[in-house]
């Protein structure tokens, strides 16, 4: 499937000639609003853009960007030099520079863009190196089915009465977000993977305990975990049959806290437990879709 890339420049015709020769599939835009447009409607796998556009700046269509596809790859193809480029307000934003009137500048972004979207090397979170194989697993499961929840709730349950915390629930980790799953002690709306700590539990080989997530600089400055009072946490991944980690199974407390052997090994029993559970009612759906196709 070839990479979609979203072309932003008034002058634009040489750049989106040689990105479709090189066999991408270019979608040209020449101002900022129709840049904006253009992502509400099309899914695309890296952002080029010019820096100065009729409208507004190729840094002002990355701050778009980064609000709705927050992982996608940005590069400022650009003839501005970098002194002249006003990024006062957008600091912290990640994206690459490209000069556009350098030898060679069109194979060089063509270089620059199959770099990063196989890299993903501007996503704000670490990511499993099976990724791909990883998401396209999850794809197979349907948490969201009603028996799939009510197997999930009798194991966060009997976590929740044994084990001394706020909150227990199963985070499965999408492309983007984490959503919540058979959660008690609060209902967790989703959230973005950057702001997760499941992000970092998936890529654990066992149970991931934080004690204090003010003593670790990987959440310390997390404003989203403090707005949930999320001070101290133990998760497990959950490992599908080939070995892909398609969430965690987690527990929270709202206060700094050490979790026993006896209850790192419980919850490792009931991560391995809920693990099954959704394999098992994967290929009960699979086998059900199969008798109905006949």
């Amino acid at each position: 499937m070839a990479v979609t890339v979203l072309y932003a420049d008034d002058a634009r015709t040489a750049t989106a000639e040689a990105l479709s020769e090189a066999g991408l599939d270019v979608r040209e835009a020449a101002s900022l609003d129709e840049a904006t447009e253009t992502l509400a409607t099309t899914t695309v796998d890296c952002v080029v853009t010019a820096y100065d556009l009729p409208d507004g700046t190729g840094l002002e269509l990355f701050a778009t960007v980064r609000e709705t596809a927050p992982d996608t790859p940005c590069i400022l193809f650009t003839g501005v030099a970098t002194s002249e480029i006003d990024t006062t307000a957008f600091e912290g934003l990640v994206a690459e520079y490209l000069p556009s009137g350098t030898p060679n500048a069109h194979e060089r972004l063509r270089e620059l863009i199959d770099e990063l979207v196989t890299r993903r090397s501007q996503v704000g979170y670490p990511l499993p190196d099976d990724e791909d194989a990883r998401l396209a697993a999850l794809e197979r499961y349907d948490v969201e089915d009603a028996a799939t929840q009510a197997a999930l709730d009798r194991l966060t349950e009997l976590a929740a009465h044994y084990i001394d915390v706020d909150k227990v629930f199963v985070g499965v980790l999408g492309e983007h977000e984490e959503r919540f799953f058979s959660c008690q002690g609060a209902d967790l709306d989703p959230l973005e993977r950057e702001n997760t700590m499941c992000t970092h539990a998936i890529l654990e080989p066992d149970v991931m305990v934080v004690e204090d997530t003010h003593d670790d600089p990987r959440f310390e400055h997390n404003d989203a975990l403090d707005r949930l009072n999320i001070r101290s946490y133990v998760g497990a991944p959950l490992h599908g049959p080939d070995g892909a980690a398609l969430g965690s199974f987690c527990l929270t407390d709202d206060e700094p806290r050490a979790f026993t052997d006896d209850e790192i090994g419980c919850i490792r029993l009931l991560a391995d437990e809920a693990a099954e559970q959704l394999d098992l009612r994967r290929k009960l759906q699979a086998a059900q879709t199969e008798v109905e196709d006949g």
